[in-house]
């Protein structure tokens, strides 16, 4: 489908989310013979480092008495040179075998990836500021995922992979005049990727994906970045039944522009004849109700329209677990640092990784199984202390479809 972008200025970008363990849910729907229950998962699997970090430095210097240009680029180009190295310290190369393993440990037959980052660099290109044209590849989040898998037995293929955000900032230490530390484009391309089970019993329909009318859009150093989000979802056959299932990462940095997104999700890309199934890093938890400064609604309203005017169920919630309280039997998915190397149990305070259902016709789908993956017991790698992500993922079967 065709949209007309409307862009927010603002500045920063990116968030975490997490959630936990699950108990029983209620009765299965007395309707048509039940459909097989299908394991869902959404896994935010964090794109290495803070990228908010270099558009704040760049915007602080723009702020000082006698800015100019050349002031501006350094410090962008500087603070870009920090995030990079957070990248290779966070090594995907590591995480991606602790999501390996946790996956496989959970054998979801649909993972709905955000933050699958696609990390290049190209010659330093001081005339071509913000212009995304790097192509050598450092890190591919998901070709390395895909191949851990693969080497672990058991194969997931993409379904839908949906090009988002793609940025690229000059990177070195010093000045503009002698540049150090490998000066470099630095370009970063975010993913959001749906993966299906090779062995699962499930047969893809059709899929379709979206960019959302609503954007956060930064201005620095007369360059525009656009950090776009959108919407994937796949129609899929389970047996004799037909749902769609639905991903996305709604924005982080203003609840205002998550709320507009969310909206235009619900009104787009809910099936009108089938079930839909959809998981997200929707950075909204139910359970604050705290405004930014910039905003005019709480950090809960993208939540609450969802499972209000938008008809659907949060099937943490209807599992039975508490989800009003902080702490992880509310399900918190979200907190850690970002060199994600906390000692345990990690500092999860947040629970914006969700699993939400419904009907064609807006009626209640259940769950009678879920679980939190990546937080509980101890995740991480032991020669390196790396958590999988910063955020957890979350697990559930769901029936009634």
């Amino acid at each position: 489908m065709t949209t007309t972008r409307r862009r927010v200025m603002a500045v920063g970008c990116s968030i975490g989310l997490l959630l936990g363990p699950l108990g029983v849910a209620g009765p299965a729907q007395a309707q048509d013979p039940p459909a097989k229950p299908v394991t869902v998962m959404t896994r935010n699997i964090y794109l290495g480092a803070d990228i908010n970090r270099p558009v704040e430095a760049a915007l602080r210097a723009a702020a000082q008495p006698g800015a100019n240009q050349l002031t501006i680029v350094t410090a962008l180009a500087n603070a870009t040179q920090v995030t990079r190295a957070i990248v290779d310290r966070t090594d995907f190369d590591v995480r991606g075998g602790l999501l390996a393993d946790e996956i496989v440990d959970a054998r979801p037959d649909l993972i709905g990836l955000q933050e699958v980052a696609l990390w290049r660099h190209g010659p330093l290109q001081l005339n071509q500021v913000g212009v995304p044209n790097a192509g050598t590849v450092d890190y591919d989040f998901l070709q390395i995922l895909l191949d851990d898998l693969a080497e672990r037995g058991t194969p997931y293929v993409a379904a839908s992979i949906a090009n988002r955000a793609d940025v690229e900032s000059p990177s070195f230490t010093g000045s503009i005049a002698m540049p150090g530390g490998d000066p470099r484009d630095i370009r970063l391309t975010m993913r959001d990727v749906v993966l299906m089970r090779a062995s699962s019993s499930l047969r893809t329909l059709d899929e379709g994906q979206d960019i959302y009318d609503v954007n956060l859009q930064v201005g620095v150093a007369g360059v525009a970045f656009n950090f776009d989000r959108g919407y994937q979802w796949v129609d899929v056959r389970a047996g004799a039944q037909r749902f769609r299932f639905v991903n996305t990462h709604l924005e982080a940095f203003s609840s205002d522009i998550a709320l507009a997104q969310a909206n235009e999700l619900v009104e787009e890309a809910t099936s009108p004849n089938r079930s839909t199934v959809f998981v997200c890093d929707c950075n909204s938890d139910p359970a604050n109700s705290s405004i930014k400064p910039i905003d005019h609604v709480p950090h809960k309203a993208p939540y609450e329209l969802i499972t209000g005017a938008g008809g659907y169920t949060d099937l943490w919630k209807d599992s039975g677990r508490p989800t009003d309280l902080p702490g992880f039997d509310a399900g918190d998915t979200s907190g850690l640092n970002e060199t994600v190397d906390e000692a345990l149990p990690g500092s999860w305070t947040h629970r914006i990784d969700m699993v939400f259902g419904r009907t064609a016709d807006g009626e209640a789908l259940t769950t009678d199984r879920g679980q939190v993956t990546g937080r509980d017991g101890d995740p991480r790698d032991p020669a390196t202390g790396l958590w999988p992500s910063d955020h957890a993922g979350v697990v559930m079967r769901v029936r009634g479809l």
